[in-house]
């Protein structure tokens, strides 16, 4: 069937948008009545406010003029003129008593850092610490974290963390953080701390450089939160009370951390990171010889007044970042991975937070870098260079700007191209944001282009983010519009979705179109031309008494409608759940899924070579149950699996996916990540088993010294890689990498690539 473009909706019979599913279309009609109707109740008792300053939790920071050691003993005379913040309350498993054990923390400053002594007592000595490696995750080992607002803006803030062992984890926080997406784990900066245990109590030193994060001049208070997971106890606790069914990341709950006297000037240390990497690598398909390459370059960090950041790389190189995870994707859709860069993480959320993630994000970074050769496979493009400036003009307008230059590939088709965005972001009505931003791809230089290539292509839009004053709305709207050579009119993405949560309901809606022509090229824009409709609903118990924390009963539909096939329905996913958090924090959820899929393409799920596709403009209607475990985090070993069953397309499926886990506290971590697909289509449709299997082992010797060996094993996308990573940090955020890789084919197990590096490169204060 030919692609035919409709600007307008079309509706014939019994009209193409109601909310159809084969046989169960009484159960939708009953569920849209439901939802809507749960959706107005809640607006209508939706209570307003939040509690003012003087409300809210206090502590102060005493200024000193001698700092303390950083230790981990917390013995320095300094620390007895020091506030004792320590009235925790639990968050989990209740949200209404103080917490079982004491935390006490205390705050002291000087011209250069901030200070904070921690002490944690717990039932006994068996604390967990999976691994001495920074960014340790929070939910399974045991540690005490904050959340610094120093915009006191409730959308953007820093976390710092530590472990019984000193170890550390940051992230930046945006988009208020209330939701999981509002992380950035991968930042890192410079800062100091140590821990150890004593007993049944473990004790913290951290130092945190003022150069290290951005704050205004002269300010006198910051929104702060602290928070504790007690994995010995199976408790969450937290200094500034944040309701359960919320995250305790949401920067609507903080507390008040007063200074007594103005902050220094910060941000006032620029710093130059040049890096050498000797490598030699041999590809044995093309059977050429081995090459060695020695590669230099150098980023640059340039304080912009005491709130903005100018960032500044030429030739980068990114060898000593971690492999992808592989990923046996049998749908239809392309799949997303997480930026791991260190240049595009700063401020990230700046360009990356427009759009829906999920189905039309304007910008993708992991786009820059990339691109297709002349056989539509996907290569490496070396970035030669370029800047970002980012950060906070005042206290509510953030801008942020970017430009990479990549190199010409000819021998690939690949022409030179310039990668620019520039965004702003105001913040209006407390915590909600609008955002504008435009995004250009232009090749440039003189050379032929190839057939089909546009010249450029450009985005432009708006986006208001929503966060009521009483965390219980949140929602994102927004129109998007691209333009390349040639192709300027339509071409729109837009959306409308709003969420209610509180204590005991959680509902979504949404509403999402993109048109067939919308293109960014620097963005993740999964399938084009469509409309999609999604509600949710879900109801939370809390029993009195035994095991169980939780009950959740959720119902979840999903719809999309074709474009160019007159806006005929093509996709709904009909999804029923019900989960159980318990106590220990283990959790087990039932999932049953009614979906109905038209084909606007071949499919072959197997992704097998000379398999017979699914063919175009045929239509399915299958059914299928999910069982999902995660054991409770605290133990030496831990596990989490999904199995799945039902059909699929015109046969049947049967699925394994999960994770094993073993630590040897807190010098060694294995963990096995499998995923097992038995796929058995309806003759002449091809089946197939599908297996994918990633054990990890990581030794971290100190906190500076780490060992981390990946193997990933896919017979789905015929790869078979090892990667070896051994990391010395020898000086605060400077390091001596050696990284061996292999690749195999996985069917035959013959080598493919080969290569070793060895990198250094080192932070200089300027």
């Amino acid at each position: 069937m030919s692609k035919t473009l409709k600007k307008e909706m079309y509706f014939h019979g019994h009209n193409n948008l109601c909310y159809k599913f084969m046989g169960h279309q009484h159960i939708v009609n009953r569920f849209s009545f439901v939802f809507f109707a749960l959706l107005m109740m809640m607006v209508s008792t939706a209570s307003m406010g939040q509690e003012s300053a003087e409300q809210r939790p206090q502590t102060t920071a005493y200024y000193t003029d001698i700092p303390p050691k950083i230790d981990g003993k917390i013995s320095d005379e300094v620390w007895r003129k020091a506030e004792v913040l320590s009235h925790f309350r639990q968050n989990f498993p209740t949200d209404t008593l103080a917490a079982q054990h004491p935390t006490s923390i205390k705050f002291l400053f000087d011209d250069t850092y901030l200070y904070i002594a921690i002490q944690a007592k717990s039932s006994g000595s068996d604390f967990v610490a999976t691994s001495l490696k920074r960014d340790f995750r929070g939910s399974t080992t045991d540690n005490v974290s904050f959340f610094f607002d120093t915009f006191m803006d409730g959308v953007n803030a820093y976390q710092f963390g530590v472990n019984p062992y000193g170890a550390q984890r940051e992230s930046l926080v945006s988009d208020g953080g209330i939701d999981r997406d509002s992380f950035n784990p991968n930042w890192d900066v410079k800062w100091f701390s140590e821990g150890h245990i004593e007993g049944d109590t473990y004790v913290a030193e951290l130092a945190i450089p003022f150069y290290s994060i951005k704050y205004p001049e002269g300010c006198t208070q910051w929104n702060m939160q602290a928070y504790r997971f007690d994995l010995q106890t199976n408790e969450r606790s937290i200094w500034s009370r944040v309701d359960q069914n919320q995250m305790l990341s949401n920067l609507g709950y903080l507390g008040v951390l007063h200074f007594d006297r103005p902050l220094p000037k910060n941000n006032n240390t620029s710093y130059f990171i040049p890096y050498i990497n000797g490598a030699r690598s041999k590809d044995f398909e093309i059977d050429s010889p081995a090459t060695d390459d020695i590669k230099v370059g150098f980023d640059v960090k340039i304080p912009v007044g005491s709130q903005m950041i100018l960032d500044l790389t030429l030739n980068p190189d990114f060898s000593n970042v971690e492999v992808d995870d592989l990923i046996n994707n049998i749908s239809r859709f392309e799949v997303s991975l997480p930026e791991k860069r260190q240049f595009f993480l700063d401020n990230s959320d700046l360009f990356s937070s427009f759009g829906n993630g999920r189905d039309a994000s304007p910008f993708f970074s992991r786009r820059i870098g990339i691109a297709q050769d002349l056989e539509g496979n996907t290569i490496q493009n070396d970035i030669i260079g370029g800047l970002r400036l980012s950060g906070k003009l005042n206290s509510n307008l953030r801008l942020g700007l970017l430009s990479l230059q990549t190199r010409a590939d000819q021998a690939n088709g690949i022409p030179s191209n310039n990668n620019s965005m520039l965004a702003l972001q105001q913040r209006v009505f407390g915590r909600s944001q609008v955002g504008l931003f435009v995004i250009n791809r232009e090749a440039t230089g003189d050379q032929a282009l190839p057939e089909g290539y546009n010249t450029f292509n450009r985005v432009l839009g708006l986006d208001y983010s929503l966060a009521s004053s009483n965390n219980k709305w949140t929602g994102k709207f927004f129109a998007h519009k691209s333009m390349s050579e040639n192709d300027t009119a339509g071409n729109l993405s837009g959306q409308a979705q709003l969420r209610f949560n509180n204590r005991f309901w959680n509902i979504f809606t949404l509403a999402l179109f993109v048109d067939e022509e919308f293109e960014s090229d620097l963005g993740f824009i999964p399938r084009t031309g469509f409309i999609k409709k999604a509600d949710k609903v879900t109801r939370s118990f809390y029993p009195k008494s035994g095991s169980v924390n939780t009950y959740q009963l959720g119902c979840y539909n999903e719809f999309y409608f074709a474009q160019d096939l007159d806006y005929k329905q093509t996709d709904q996913t009909l999804k029923f759940e019900y989960i159980v958090n318990y106590k220990n924090q283990s959790r087990l959820e039932l999932n049953y899924f009614m979906r109905y899929v038209y084909l606007f393409d071949d499919f072959d799920p197997t992704r097998g070579d000379d398999a017979l596709a699914l063919p175009m403009g045929s239509e399915y209607t299958y059914n299928s149950w999910a069982l999902e475990y995660n054991s409770q985090p605290a133990g030496i070993f831990t596990w989490g699996a999904t199995a799945t069953t039902g059909q699929f397309f015109n046969g049947k499926r049967v699925g394994l996916q999960g994770r094993i886990n073993y630590r040897a506290q807190p010098t060694f971590n294995m963990s096995v990540d499998f995923d097992y697909n038995d796929i058995r289509l309806a003759a002449p449709y091809p089946s197939a088993k599908l297996f994918l299997i990633a054990p990890k082992l990581e030794w971290t010797f100190t906190k500076n010294l780490f060992w981390s060996n990946f193997i990933q094993y896919s017979n789905f996308s015929d790869n078979f890689g090892i990667n070896s990573r051994l990391q010395w940090r020898f000086a605060p955020m400077s390091d001596l990498f050696l990284v061996y890789n292999d690749g195999y084919d996985s069917v035959n197990f013959y080598k493919r690539y080969r290569s070793i590096n060895l990198k250094l490169n080192y932070w200089f204060n300027i």
